[in-house]
């Protein structure tokens, strides 16, 4: 079996090209950066090379393709209108808006304002979700090319999942609400290829049992017996789609728990493995990417009934599953075969909700607080490079690309060059 995503086992110890960060946790989806000369100090005063005002806050994270930086944003409370903004690298200048007059508020949380999903771009192409608003794609100048109007979304907690790129298409997973979907669409054309319609148990907010439900998962590519597959986590259960014909070729159960069913993070993959947290403090499991169907009893490794509060994916290297945690605030270490927490370091004083990314020296996330914390991934223990404060509300991820770092808070995007 070979895997056409794995994760960043290792870097050269020479500088590598700059890259782009062309989706949600990079361009392999992963986490994983090339940009190992990536800044590793700085502050709101010091090492910034810009900031640019944003006109309001949101949860979706910063994209860079070529030397435009792309990123969502709400003109309103309300979200009524909805728009991408593409900013120029250098300069920080804004270049174009594209905006969707949506015309009606939706529900959401406070903590996820209408802005909660990253574009996904191939250079040519910029995607993006803008939930109920529907799904728009545009050229790199501004140009609108198509767009899939597919209907509501209604969560109280609002929307969160981003497109996916891969080949010839786009994979979303929509919802969460009482209608929750996976599809695919030509990337060129915008016409619909494949649909699964996942099963919801109860009203979308809440199942049967009346506790809370759904699933803010991006997917995460992947390869199996030749087979591109994406990988999601829906609320109850891991699924592995063939990206050409939408088939679930397999499922692991045990993510669904008794707080209830619940997925924020993506799932995290490595060689064979797969790991996935639930939300809520939910289940966590450990499985192989193997065999058809379900594959619970005979190729999941392990389950965990209740972890800390997860929002943030994590990052899996060596065997190992390096974890940020929304309550308490923890980053923690966990052995990818057994589950078994290796060490645990309370860092800063606020929850993260952002994920982790790692460049092959260092790994960094952001806190609520607009802290980007520096480490080292070891299973021996956690060794702390640097803390980074601006300042700002942040529930983003960090992209790392050509030498920087581009990092949306809720009131700025923030262009890093600081101290190597």
């Amino acid at each position: 079996m070979r895997f056409f995503v794995v994760a960043f086992l290792a870097v050269s110890m020479t500088t590598a090209p700059a890259e782009n960060w062309t989706g949600f946790r990079g361009s392999r989806g992963d986490g994983s950066s090339q940009e190992s000369d990536a800044p590793i100090r700085w502050s709101a005063s010091a090492g910034v090379a810009w900031a640019a005002d944003l006109p309001r806050g949101g949860n979706g994270s910063p994209i860079v393709v070529g030397n435009q930086i792309f990123v969502t944003s709400a003109e309103d409370d309300a979200g009524k209108i909805r728009s991408l903004l593409a900013f120029d690298a250098d300069s920080g200048e804004l270049n174009w808006k594209k905006s969707v007059n949506f015309g009606r508020k939706m529900p959401t949380h406070k903590t996820n304002p209408y802005a909660g999903s990253t574009p996904a771009s191939d250079g040519k192409h910029v995607v993006l979700w803008h939930g109920s608003a529907g799904l728009f794609a545009y050229d790199t100048a501004g140009n609108e090319l198509w767009s899939q109007q597919l209907g509501d979304f209604q969560h109280m907690w609002g929307y969160g999942s981003s497109p996916v790129i891969v080949d010839d298409r786009v994979i979303l997973h929509t919802g969460p609400g009482q209608r929750v979907f996976v599809l695919a669409f030509d990337l060129n054309s915008g016409e619909e290829l494949w649909r699964h319609e996942e099963p919801v148990d109860g009203n979308g907010e809440r199942n049967s049992d009346g506790k809370y439900m759904g699933s803010w998962s991006t997917p995460v590519l992947t390869e199996q017996d030749g087979k591109r597959v994406a990988v999601c986590a829906l609320a109850t259960r891991v699924c592995g789609f063939d990206v050409k014909t939408g088939d679930v070729l397999w499922y692991c159960e045990g993510i669904a728990g008794d707080r209830g069913d619940l997925a924020y993070s993506s799932p995290m993959i490595e060689a064979d493995q797969c790991v996935m947290i639930g939300g809520f403090q939910g289940p966590g499991i450990g499985f192989r990417i193997s065999g058809t169907g379900n594959i619970t009893s005979q190729h999941r490794l392990w389950r965990n009934e209740r972890n800390p509060q997860n929002i943030g994916t994590g990052f899996f290297l060596d065997g190992h599953v390096y974890r940020v945690g929304a309550g308490p605030n923890m980053i923690d270490c966990l052995d990818a075969k057994t589950g078994e927490i290796v060490w645990q370091q309370r860092a800063g004083s606020r929850p993260f909700w952002g994920s982790i990314v790692f460049n092959g020296k260092h790994a960094y996330a952001t806190d609520q607080a607009g802290t980007t914390h520096v480490f080292k991934l070891s299973p021996t223990g956690y060794e702390e490079v640097a803390k980074n404060e601006l300042g700002d509300s942040c529930n983003a991820t960090p992209a790392l690309a050509n030498g920087r770092i581009y990092i949306r808070t809720y009131g700025k995007l923030w262009c890093i060059e600081g101290q190597r």
